[in-house]
């Protein structure tokens, strides 16, 4: 019998260090997940602020797509101040104040594919956004038989993050709800003289979800015989 309870004594002593170290493996992953998630943090922290100074660093920037390859014939910026203001139907004489122009460095497309756009960085941040309202006023564009788009030239992380947008700005469209889609990602909706701004695409889909207005469309549409 006292073998046994000595043999019992020597298991819980063993017992109490093993729990014992399994409480300070814990603890210390405890700390370590802590460590892990503040380092997430910083890293994220730094990404976005990386990612506004991109972007920051090309707000006198446009991208324009459409016109075919070759076209510039190894002058872009001497064409562009030709064809844009043709394009946007400025007042004659206008001379746009251009700074940089190329081509992205896409390797070049084969015959029939979409050609690459063009980078352009204009001289003055007011000329860069006159030629973005022109490009709205003006709707559709073509040049030549060529369709054409302007946008701004935003890093890859904003773009993803304006795209989240697009189901609910439809649906505003749709409805012909006045909105417009601020720098760097949030959407103001006009609202009944108000304006309601969302960074988070699903409250801006939850709140139109709730919006008196669709409410209001949803009735008369169950009115319908």
């Amino acid at each position: 019998i006292e073998e046994i309870k000595a043999d019992n004594r020597d298991f819980r002593r063993r017992l109490n260090e093993v729990e014992q170290r399994t409480d300070t493996l814990e603890e210390e992953l405890e700390k370590e997940k802590q460590h892990t998630a503040a380092l997430d943090s910083k890293i994220a922290a730094l990404a976005q602020r990386l990612d506004d100074q991109e972007n920051r660093a090309r707000k006198n920037n446009l991208r324009i797509l459409g016109f075919p390859e070759h076209i510039e014939k190894g002058k872009p910026i001497q064409f562009l101040q030709e064809a844009l203001p043709n394009l946007l139907g400025l007042a004659d004489g206008t001379q746009l104040e251009i700074e940089r122009a190329h081509r992205t460095l896409a390797p070049r497309p084969e015959a029939g594919q979409r050609p690459r756009p063009f980078i352009v960085r204009f001289l003055k941040f007011q000329e860069r956004e006159m030629i973005i309202c022109k490009a709205k006023e003006r709707g559709a564009l073509a040049w030549e038989g060529n369709k054409m788009l302007i946008f701004p030239d935003l890093s890859k992380e904003l773009q993803e993050k304006r795209k989240r947008f697009l189901d609910v700005k439809k649906q505003l469209r749709e409805h012909r709800v006045k909105y417009g889609l601020f720098y760097p990602a949030t959407l103001k909706i006009f609202l009944e003289g108000k304006d309601y701004s969302f960074t988070n695409p699903k409250e801006a889909q939850a709140f139109w979800k709730k919006c008196p207005i669709l409410q209001h469309v949803k009735v008369m549409i169950r009115k319908v015989p």
